[in-house]
């Protein structure tokens, strides 16, 4: 498969989901907050799943996709959304990222930990958080006090980005790789459903399709799901 260098799409894209982000967050940050009300976890759900798009667009600046015909509006992008994402540090992410595909599931893996679930997680967690990170959250989280009501705050724009990373881990990462796999890319994909992939991870459970081809965008992954594995892959 091929992805043309010179298209537009992936930077509309990046910049649709940073808009979208950016207007659920702020009309959210001013409703009041009613736990009786079923939506209250409805937004919640919004704003996790355009948190996870943050994140598959810092990853796919990560591989230079976001916009392959200049590097340089792809990183700023890759570091807007990854900043954004609860200051993640985008140079930790991308340099991980790497070695996560240049030695997926061995020892020097620093995304695959094999055993016990939460036991990866753990690990998982601490190849990404850093000290700076948190506070720089806190720091944030003060400012924005005197502004916006710290229920909000905490539903809206904190909590959100912990669920998201709980998806990215369990989607992207722990179903993918868990087990044992008996080709190349080591790695396994879920069933083919478009509707249900989008909204789990962006289309990131097609995780044998997205080793195969690290080069395509998250949403060319379902073309590539079309293509027929049944040779390569295990079940």
């Amino acid at each position: 498969m091929q992805y043309k260098k010179y298209t537009y799409k992936g930077l509309i894209i990046a910049l649709t989901i940073i808009s979208l982000w950016s207007i659920s967050l702020y009309f959210f940050m001013n409703i009041k907050i009613d736990w009786s009300n079923p939506l209250m976890y409805v937004f919640v759900a919004i704003q996790t799943h355009l948190y996870t798009g943050l994140f598959i667009t810092t990853h796919d600046s990560i591989h230079g996709v976001v916009a392959p015909y200049h590097p340089k509006t792809n990183r700023f992008i890759g570091i807007l959304t990854a900043t954004l994402f609860l200051f993640n540090p985008y140079h930790v992410l991308e340099k991980k990222h790497h070695e996560h595909h240049q030695h997926v599931n061995t020892a020097d893996d620093p995304d695959v930990h094999q055993g016990n679930f939460f036991v990866w997680l753990f690990k998982f967690m601490l190849q990404y958080i850093k000290w700076y990170q948190l506070l720089a959250a806190s720091i944030t989280y003060n400012l924005l006090k005197p502004y916006f009501p710290a229920e909000n705050l905490m539903l809206f724009w904190m909590l959100p980005s912990f669920l998201s990373t709980l998806q990215l881990f369990v989607f992207g990462t722990y179903l993918p790789h868990r087990g044992d796999h008996h080709h190349t890319t080591q790695s396994r994909s879920q069933s083919k459903n478009h509707l249900l992939a989008f909204f789990s991870c962006y289309f990131f459970g097609y995780h044998h399709e997205h080793h195969a081809f690290p080069y395509l965008p998250w949403w060319m992954l379902p073309k590539a799901k079309e293509i027929d594995f049944s040779k390569t892959q295990a079940s």
